[in-house]
C-alpha cells in the first residue's frame, strides 16, 4: 500500500465522521461559556471545511491562497487571528457542501503524489518550524481536521447533544 494510499483512507475516515457531526449541528452561535476565544460552532465548521485541503494545496503545489498573500504583505509573519475575525458559515447545509468540496480537492491532492516525493521533499512550513518531510506536513493536514472533529464532539456534547464514541469515530453510521 502507498503512503498516498494510506493518507487517502485515513482522510477518509475523518471526512466522513466529520460529515456525521456536522449533520448534528442545531446551533451554529453557540460556543463554550467559559474561557475565552473559542470560536462559535458556525466559525468551527467553517474552519474545518478549510483545516485540510487548503493546507495541503500550499504544501503540495506552493500555492496557499489568501494566506500565502497575507503572509507576503506581512513580510513572512501573521499573528493567529482571534476568534472573534474569524468567518462562519450561515447554515449547516453551506458547511456540509464546503466540507465536500475540500474532501474532494484533499483526494485528489493526495492521489497525485507518490512514494519518492512524499518522502524525500523536505520544507518547512509558511508559519514557521523545522523542515519535515511532506508526508508529515500532509499527514498533519490530515490531523488538522481531525482535532477539529474532536472539537466539534466535544462542542456537541456540551450543547446536551447525545453523542458517543461511534459519532466521534464513524459519523454516527
Amino acid at each position: 500500500m502507498s503512503l498516498s494510499e494510506i493518507l487517502r483512507q485515513d482522510a477518509a475516515a475523518t471526512y466522513r465522521a466529520a460529515e456525521g457531526l456536522f449533520r448534528r449541528v442545531e446551533e451554529l452561535s453557540w460556543k463554550p461559556a467559559t474561557g475565552h476565544n473559542w470560536m462559535s460552532t458556525g466559525q468551527l465548521l467553517k474552519h474545518c471545511t478549510e483545516a485540510c485541503g487548503a493546507n495541503l494545496r500550499g504544501f503540495l503545489t506552493g500555492d496557499w491562497g489568501e494566506y500565502g498573500e497575507a503572509l507576503e504583505e506581512a513580510g513572512g509573519e501573521l499573528e493567529l487571528p482571534t476568534a472573534e475575525t474569524l468567518p462562519s458559515v450561515a447554515s449547516v447545509d453551506e458547511a456540509l457542501g464546503l466540507l465536500a468540496a475540500d474532501r474532494a480537492l484533499t483526494m485528489e491532492l493526495l492521489g497525485s503524489v507518490d512514494d519518492d516525493r512524499f518522502v524525500n521533499e523536505r520544507s518547512a512550513a509558511p508559519w514557521g518550524g523545522e523542515e519535515r518531510a511532506l508526508v508529515q506536513h500532509c499527514y498533519e493536514c490530515v490531523w488538522h481536521l481531525g482535532q477539529h472533529k474532536g472539537q466539534l464532539f466535544y462542542y456537541l456534547k456540551l450543547q446536551g447533544q447525545d453523542v458517543n464514541t461511534m459519532d466521534l469515530w464513524m459519523g454516527g453510521e
